[in-house]
C-alpha cells in the first residue's frame, strides 16, 4: 500500500470510503488485476467496526450471556450479581481496536491497495477530489469505475432543543466510557431495543420512548412482543406512543436531560440517545458534478451501477444504496459489484442472469438479519406482512421451539417461537423467523434453503441432530405436512 499525498493519480477504480464494504470492493477488484486507491476520511474499516457492529455486540454479549446463564439449573447463584461494567466496557474497547485502525491499514497493504486519507468528492465523470487531512488537495482520475461507500449516519428529527443538549446516536451509545444511571432511547427499532437491553443490562435504567404502537415494526409482530416483555422484565420503562417536544440540559450539578413529550409529560435523563432512523452520506459528496442530488440515497441496478448516471461508471454499494442497511449484505454487493467491474474493465461479458457471480439477488429476496437482544430474533426472507404487501399467498408454519428437547437442555421453561412461510405453488421456503434465545446460529440454514430454492419434500433429508434447537426444522415440518 502506498499513502498518496499531493499528485493526481490515474487509477482504474477510485473506492470512496473504507469501511467493510469498500475494502471488500477493493479486494475483489485488485484481485481482477485493477489498480486501486481508497479514500477515508475517518477510520479504516468504518462505521461496523468501531461504533455499530463489533462495540455494540461486545456490549450486548455479557448481557444476553448473563441472562441464559439464569436460566441453567445451578448456574443462578453463581451470575445473579451485577455486571461487572468496566471490565464490559474494557472489552468493548478491544473489540473496537480502541478506535485505531492500524489493522485495517496492515490488510490494505497486503492486497496492495493505495490509500488517501481524506474528504473525496466526485468532481465530474470519473473525477474525485479529495482533501487530504493535512490541507492539501489531490484530484484522482479513474479509467473505469468510481465506487461509492460511504454508509449512512444517524437521522435526528426536528425537536426543539436537540441541537443544544449533546444527544447521543449510536456511535455515542457504543462507544461510551461510563454507565449513564439514566438512559433515555428514543425509537422503536434495533438500535433502541439492542442499547435499551445493553445499557438496562449494565446498571442503567432505560427509559424506552416509542413513536409507534410496539417495537420492532419489520419484525413478526410474535418476536416484538417476546422482546418487549423481556425489555419490561428487566426493568426498561418501556411507553408507546409517544413523541418528544423539547429537550433541555439542566445547568445543575446532574447536568440532566429534561424530555418533554407532545402530551406534556416530562421525564429527566442523564442521558437521551436518538435511534430514529439513518440518512445516506451523500451530502458532500459532488453528486451535483454528475447530474444527481446531493443529499439522495444512490439507486442502482442489480450489478450496483448507479442508474442514472451515464456510461455506467458510478457504482454505489452498502448502506447508501437503501436496499439492505446491513454490513454483511453491504459486502456481498461489494463483491458483486468488483466481479462486474472487474469483467468490465477485462473485456469480459458482464453475466446478468439470475444466478450469475455479477447480479445481487440476495439483498431484495432473502436478506438474513439478527437482533442481538434477550430472546434473540433471527429472520430471513419474507415476513407475513410482506408476503400480504406482495400479494403473495402462503402456508404460515408456526412452532413453539420450547417444545424441543435441545431448548430445553439449553434452558429449562425455554420461551420461544419459530415460523416458516411456504409458497405452496413452488413448494418451497421463503420466510423464517426464528425468536428465542441462542436462535441466531440457525439462520444461515434457513437462508440457504431460501437461496437455494430447496423444495420442502427434500428438506426432509436434512436431518437434525438431536438434541438441538435445530431439531426445531423437523417440528416445522411435520407441522406442515399436518
Amino acid at each position: 500500500m502506498t499513502e498518496i499525498a499531493g499528485i493526481a493519480r490515474t487509477y482504474d477504480v477510485i473506492v470512496i470510503g473504507a469501511g467493510p464494504v469498500g475494502e471488500n470492493v477493493a479486494d475483489r477488484t485488485r484481485a481482477a488485476g485493477l489498480s486501486i486507491v481508497i479514500v477515508e476520511r475517518e477510520l479504516l474499516g468504518g462505521e461496523c467496526s468501531f461504533w455499530a457492529c463489533e462495540p455494540s455486540k461486545a456490549l450486548l454479549r455479557p448481557v444476553v450471556a448473563r441472562a441464559d446463564a439464569l436460566r441453567v439449573p445451578g448456574l443462578g447463584p453463581a451470575v445473579a450479581g451485577p455486571l461487572d461494567a468496566a471490565a464490559v466496557l474494557a472489552h468493548r474497547d478491544r473489540m473496537a481496536g480502541y478506535w485505531k485502525d492500524e489493522d485495517q491499514v496492515a490488510w490494505l497493504d497486503s492486497v496492495p491497495v493505495d490509500l488517501v486519507r481524506g474528504h473525496g468528492r466526485l468532481d465530474g465523470p470519473r473525477q474525485v477530489t479529495v482533501h487530504t487531512v493535512d490541507g492539501g488537495i489531490i484530484g484522482l482520475t479513474a479509467r473505469h469505475a468510481v465506487v461509492v461507500a460511504t454508509g449512512t449516519g444517524a437521522a435526528l428529527p426536528d425537536v426543539s432543543g436537540i441541537d443544544t443538549v449533546r444527544v447521543w446516536t449510536s456511535r455515542e451509545a457504543t462507544s461510551a466510557d461510563h454507565v449513564p444511571s439514566r438512559l433515555a432511547v428514543v425509537g422503536g427499532g434495533v438500535v433502541a431495543v439492542e442499547m435499551a437491553t445493553a445499557w438496562q443490562g449494565l446498571g442503567s435504567q432505560v427509559t424506552l420512548l416509542v413513536r409507534e404502537d410496539g417495537l420492532l415494526e419489520r419484525m413478526e409482530p410474535f418476536a416484538a412482543e417476546l422482546v418487549t416483555e423481556s425489555l419490561r422484565e428487566a426493568g426498561v420503562d418501556i411507553r408507546f406512543g409517544v413523541q418528544v417536544a423539547d429537550l433541555a440540559r439542566d445547568t445543575g450539578p446532574d447536568g440532566g436531560v429534561r424530555v418533554t413529550l407532545a402530551d406534556g409529560g416530562q421525564l429527566v435523563a442523564d442521558e437521551i440517545l436518538f435511534a430514529t432512523g439513518r440518512v445516506p452520506r451523500t451530502t458532500d459528496l459532488g453528486l451535483e458534478t454528475v447530474g444527481l442530488r446531493a443529499g439522495d440515497w444512490l439507486t442502482v441496478d442489480d450489478t450496483f451501477q448507479v442508474t442514472d448516471v451515464a456510461e455506467g461508471w458510478l457504482y454505489a454499494v452498502g448502506d447508501v444504496n437503501r436496499r439492505a442497511l446491513l454490513t454483511h449484505q453491504g459486502k456481498y454487493q461489494a463483491r458483486v459489484a468488483g466481479a462486474a467491474i472487474g469483467a468490465w474493465a477485462n473485456g469480459e461479458p458482464v453475466d446478468t442472469t439470475r444466478w450469475s457471480a455479477h447480479v445481487g439477488t440476495a439483498d431484495t429476496a432473502a436478506v438474513p438479519q439478527v437482533v442481538f437482544t434477550n430472546p434473540e430474533i433471527a429472520s430471513v426472507g419474507l415476513t407475513t406482512r410482506e408476503a400480504d404487501r406482495l400479494g403473495l399467498a402462503v402456508d404460515v408454519v408456526d412452532y413453539e421451539i420450547g417444545q424441543v428437547a435441545g431448548a430445553q437442555q439449553y434452558a429449562p421453561g425455554y420461551r420461544g417461537r419459530a415460523r416458516m412461510l411456504v409458497d405452496p405453488d413452488r413448494g418451497i421456503v421463503v420466510g423464517v423467523t426464528f425468536a428465542g434465545p441462542g436462535v441466531a446460529e440457525l439462520l444461515h440454514s434457513a437462508t440457504v434453503a431460501i437461496v437455494g430454492e430447496v423444495p420442502v419434500a427434500r428438506l426432509w433429508h436434512a436431518v437434525p441432530a438431536f438434541p438441538t434447537i435445530s431439531e426445531v426444522w423437523l417440528r416445522l415440518l411435520e407441522t406442515y405436512r399436518g
